[in-house]
């Protein structure tokens, strides 16, 4: 059996020395006296050289190229006390060169390393999947490099000891950017910020905080700010540190303003006493900084379309009729016409044009009180329009009033507080110039009450007895309050609500006006 006296390489018999010695040359298997190691692969003059594997008694071990009794070359080192196995290049038994780490706890590294470190260009991917593509030293990111973190951000930049130090860009998850100086893995230094509210702060950082940042915001010009009736107004806003400077480093911070009315209003101050608030529009008083609470109250801002009113009248005519279908909403048995209170009619407005068309008011606009004109007596049919869309203009509400910070200021020009909303009804001081005297005690409180069909038939009230009903806000007491609206909140912060006390004051007073910037500020 011929067959059978025939063996394989592999079934040969390994060459020792039987004196113990390691073998001189070729291939052949040595056990160290200390009995640590075990090496199987070629020799040459009695040194480990060529290609082999050296076994560890711990169970770790090495297969590669060796040269003159060293691990140097190519080959793949195994580690059993970590787990962690590196194919590359060896010189003098340590990994030096490029080579791949692969890492039992997780995670891999390709690129240079020295005396078994990670040290020059590579690329490191961490246990949580975090991954770093740029220069290492001493096994740590040290130099330029960028990394891409397990929450989306990225940073590109300088590193020192594994931690971003020097210029860097980060490019958050959120949309947020950041580009400047970093110390100890925080912005510190000079930086800018884009937030992804819209929010941008550019100046200087500390341990990543930034040092000029808005705590507050400042409403400017007197503590109670005076305007006439009717009359647009123009606020000016900052917003300031902790300490009172402008925060001119910040920009794009959204701010909303609106307004409240006193609830219960002071005689000395204004004719009106307060508002009677129907029971389906009852609202929670809100408290203000100045002793009272208030109540919400319209407020809006011209946008001017086509014509100016005036022209807008002549071109209609005051003899236009009104729209097929409006005549049925006029008071039964009562002859005369329907108008607004500054004397144009609701059945015509403007179009974006300027041209003027038959729009009867519909359940979402905006209304004020019209007047029922009769002889000898006012009328309200409970008929309301903004008194903004009679004059040619657009009326917006409160929570579009919203304007944009630029470099910590912010202006809302052309305020106007338009009449009392539905459901409010006023109470009067019956001592205008409007009253006969006598007609009631002075200083006493009076309803605005809509006269009876019969009084406006009969005359029973004597003309000019029936308190006047304007398009515009009654004098009084009100509230600016302006918030910040920013989404998401800036460095996760809301500032708090500033307000303005603002007293109307009756047409024809002589008072003027107060400029916003005059006076102090609160």
């Amino acid at each position: 059996m011929a067959a059978s006296d025939e063996s394989s390489p592999a079934s040969l018999p390994q060459r020792r020395d039987p004196s113990g010695r390691p073998p001189r040359n070729g291939y052949g298997v040595y056990v160290y006296p200390n009995s640590f190691f075990r090496y199987e692969g070629e020799w040459k003059e009695g040194k480990i050289h060529g290609h082999g594997k050296l076994l560890f008694n711990d169970g770790s071990y090495y297969e590669g190229e060796f040269a003159d009794g060293e691990i140097t070359g190519l080959g793949c080192r195994y580690w059993a006390w970590s787990g962690n196995t590196y194919s590359g290049h060896f010189i003098l038994g340590e990994p030096q060169g490029h080579g791949v780490m692969e890492y039992k706890a997780g995670g891999h590294y390709e690129g240079e390393l020295s005396h078994g470190l990670r040290a020059g260009q590579g690329f490191l991917v961490d246990r949580e999947g975090q991954e770093y593509e740029g220069s290492f030293h001493d096994n740590r990111r040290h130099g330029r490099g960028q990394m891409l973190f397990k929450n989306g951000d990225k940073y590109e930049g300088d590193w020192v000891q594994d931690q971003r130090q020097g210029h860097g860009v980060l490019h958050c998850a959120d949309g947020s950017t950041y580009e400047g100086q970093w110390h100890s893995d925080v912005f510190s230094g000079l930086g800018s910020l884009a937030h992804c509210s819209g929010v941008t702060y550019c100046g200087l950082w500390i341990n990543g905080h930034p040092v000029e940042q808005a705590t507050r915001i400042v409403i400017l010009g007197p503590e109670v700010l005076e305007v006439t009736q009717g009359a647009p107004f123009t606020l000016r806003v900052q917003l300031q540190q902790a300490h009172g400077d402008l925060a001119k480093s910040e920009s794009g911070r959204v701010l909303r303003i609106s307004a409240g009315i006193r609830y219960v209003q002071l005689p000395t101050y204004s004719e009106v006493s307060f508002f009677k608030v129907d029971e389906d529009h009852q609202e929670t008083p809100m408290q203000t900084p100045f002793g009272f609470q208030c109540i919400s109250y319209p407020l809006s801002t011209p946008t001017w379309r086509g014509l100016e009113p005036k022209a807008a009248q002549e071109s209609a005519g005051d003899d236009s009729p009104l729209p097929e279908g409006d005549q049925g909403d006029t008071p039964s048995g009562l002859a005369g016409s329907w108008e607004l209170a500054d004397g144009q009619r609701p059945g015509l407005s403007p179009s974006p044009r300027g041209h003027l068309h038959p729009a009867r008011p519909k359940p979402e606009t905006h209304f004020r009180r019209a007047l029922w004109k009769v002889p000898g007596c006012l009328m309200t049919q409970g008929f309301f329009l903004s008194s903004l869309s009679a004059r040619g203009g657009q009326c917006h509400r409160p929570e579009d009033l919203r304007q944009r910070v630029e470099q910590g200021c912010a202006e809302f020009p052309d305020l106007l507080l338009g009449p009392p909303p539905p459901g409010r009804q006023p109470f009067l001081f019956l001592h205008s110039p409007h009253e006969k005297a006598g007609s009631k005690p002075r200083g006493s409180l009076c309803p605005l009450e809509m006269p009876t069909a019969q009084e406006a038939a009969g005359g029973s009230r004597p003309h000019g007895t029936t308190a006047e009903l304007v398009a515009d806000a009654y004098p009084g007491e009100y509230v600016i309050m302006i918030d910040d609206m920013t989404t998401p909140p800036f460095l996760g912060r809301t500032l708090p609500t500033a307000f303005k006390h603002l007293r109307v004051l009756a047409k024809g007073t002589g008072q003027k006006p107060q400029d916003p910037e005059e006076g102090v500020r609160s």
